[in-house]
């Protein structure tokens, strides 16, 4: 499994406000309105990239070579065929005791001591006759089928599996044979059963329809930008000529802060986990073993022919 940072995400409606507020004179008279935001906040995201959109998991049952994704699919991240494969019986380590005990005496032959048979009316000095109390004490092993698990990424099947999985998407590289492909929101595959672990990036709304967006400080500060940005821009395309020059000015201001706040918010989405931190710095550190021996070898040579 990959690594990311989960970011919680929160409605835009507090965006949309401030928004309106630093711009309230030209909302209140209705020289422009707030029927865009929804569509440029989508368009925000999409130029951030796939990490400003939530991710989620499920798993999806494939029947007759096809599953429904969620109603709420946006992209793949991930996609994992998982499989159970049975192997062989293994006896258990653990045994199981239990006894049972009767008080009658089981003879099969009549028992001979000293040329003498001893039957049920012997005397007590011409024979041992068999106990009268018989216990019996059971030892069981059991057995299972031991069973293992085979986990893999599918390979993207054709093109238009490769648009929705691309290099970010962990599949990308993947060399298996069993595929799948995305159509008609339906995951299709090349083999007819299983079993397949799904993370993908999803569209979450809110209860008024409002695309959620990560609780990220710089992130929300670029949509913030952008939306004041397009405000200015859709004004500058309304305004007549004798004021032209006054929202051209201030649509060159906010559109120089929404660049500025698209590269802190690029900056912050491309940041590394802690594990991968972690993982950079022992691949760094393990990246010369390969010499160490061979410098050893000339080391001790050299010494040698001094």
């Amino acid at each position: 499994m990959s690594y990311y940072i989960k970011y919680s995400f929160i409605s835009p409606e507090v965006v949309y406000a401030n928004v309106k507020e630093e711009l309230k004179s030209y909302f209140d008279t209705g020289a422009v309105d707030d029927l865009m935001f929804g569509t440029w906040t989508d368009k925000c995201l999409r130029k951030i990239g796939k990490g400003a959109y939530y991710i989620a998991n499920t798993i999806l049952q494939i029947e007759d070579f096809q599953a429904r994704l969620p109603d709420n699919f946006y992209n793949i991240r991930e996609a994992w065929l998982c499989t159970a494969v049975s192997g062989f019986p293994v006896q258990s380590a653990n045994s199981f005791y239990s006894q049972a005990a009767l008080q009658t005496t089981i003879q099969v032959s009549p028992v001979v001591t000293n040329g003498v048979s001893c039957i049920s009316n012997c005397p007590p000095d011409a024979c041992t006759c068999m106990p009268d109390l018989i216990q019996a004490v059971y030892k069981t092993n059991n057995a299972f089928n031991q069973v293992y698990h085979k986990q893999y990424l599918l390979k993207p099947g054709n093109i238009n599996a490769t648009d929705r999985c691309d290099t970010y998407c962990a599949n990308y590289g993947s060399s298996a044979a069993d595929s799948f492909d995305i159509h008609d929101n339906k995951f299709i595959t090349n083999f007819r059963n299983g079993t397949v672990y799904l993370v993908f990036y999803s569209k979450e709304v809110t209860e008024d329809g409002y695309q959620l967006v990560p609780d990220n400080y710089r992130i929300l500060e670029y949509v913030e930008a952008f939306l004041k940005f397009k405000v200015m821009e859709q004004l500058s395309n309304q305004i007549v000529d004798e004021t032209f020059n006054q929202i051209q000015a201030k649509l060159q201001r906010y559109e120089a802060a929404s660049n500025e706040a698209y590269i802190l918010a690029d900056i912050e989405i491309k940041k590394q986990t802690t594990q991968q931190k972690l993982l950079a710095i022992t691949a760094q550190r393990k990246s010369f073993n390969q010499y160490e021996l061979a410098n050893r070898t000339f080391r001790f040579g050299w010494r040698r022919n001094q």
